[in-house]
């Protein structure tokens, strides 16, 4: 059977290449397919306890079945989404760009007559960073599965919190110093739900949507390191959240 095979952010320098297809034997599972790149790269292999795998843009045990036709993702541990950028509801924004945010726009589109709060929180590229300057950054992501993820936090924070609109816009690519990386909106009738709801979403975001950041320095480069969500044991049949 063929399956599809993606790697990110240092497993994908580690290994080469971004994405290949393989051919696998029938009742492979994905411990399988990873020992068959870890047996060809050992600094894979030594990393097998912080990679977390990914099935049909969902995360998935190690001793899952993969079927013909599969995508199979390795990934690093999430620092924080090919599909066009979706919605939840129809006030709701979830989005993957790379051109500059403009802030203010979104922030406006999310205000409504009965919203008392709008609570807005800006990830912004710093100046510095391990101790040393940094030039610039680079955000990759896994964009179908991200924006899946980011859809998801949308809908568990409406069971939540009794929020109005939402808005989770993130920066990929090239970004200088000073840039607006990440944008979490929330507006709500008051303004504990509306700061809870983006507190959360945070919190959510860093730990399941995968997006990875690559820090630029006048003496090198390195990836940030991340959070590790928790894997099902089972794989999945149905979408869960993991917050």
């Amino acid at each position: 059977m063929r399956v599809r095979v993606l790697f990110f952010g240092r497993l994908k320098e580690i290994v080469g290449c971004a994405e290949e297809h393989l051919e696998l034997a029938e009742g492979a599972r994905v411990a399988d397919l990873f020992a068959r790149y870890g047996a060809l790269h050992p600094e894979l292999r030594e990393l097998r306890a912080s990679v977390l795998a990914a099935v049909n843009h969902d995360f998935t045990s190690w001793d899952a079945p993969l079927r013909a036709g599969d995508e199979v993702a390795f990934l690093p541990p999430v620092s924080g989404g090919a599909e066009p950028a979706g919605v939840g509801v129809a006030e709701d924004l979830f989005e993957l760009v790379r051109a500059p945010l403009d802030v203010h726009a979104i922030v406006s589109g999310l205000r409504a007559p009965e919203s008392g709060a709008v609570v807005v929180f800006e990830g912004c590229v710093r100046a510095h960073s391990r101790g040393r300057a940094t030039r610039y950054l680079e955000y990759e992501a896994y964009e179908p599965m991200a924006l899946r993820k980011m859809r998801e936090i949308g809908a568990a924070l409406r069971a939540r919190f009794p929020i109005a609109r939402l808005a989770i816009v993130h920066r990929l690519g090239r970004l200088e110093v000073g840039e607006t990386s990440l944008l979490i909106a929330v507006s709500a009738v008051h303004r504990r739900e509306a700061f809870d709801a983006c507190r959360a979403a945070l919190e959510a975001l860093k730990r399941t949507v995968p997006i990875w950041k690559k820090e630029f320095f006048a003496d090198g480069s390195a990836w940030a390191e991340g959070e590790l969500p928790t894997a099902p044991t089972t794989r999945p049949d149905a979408e869960s959240n993991f917050w």
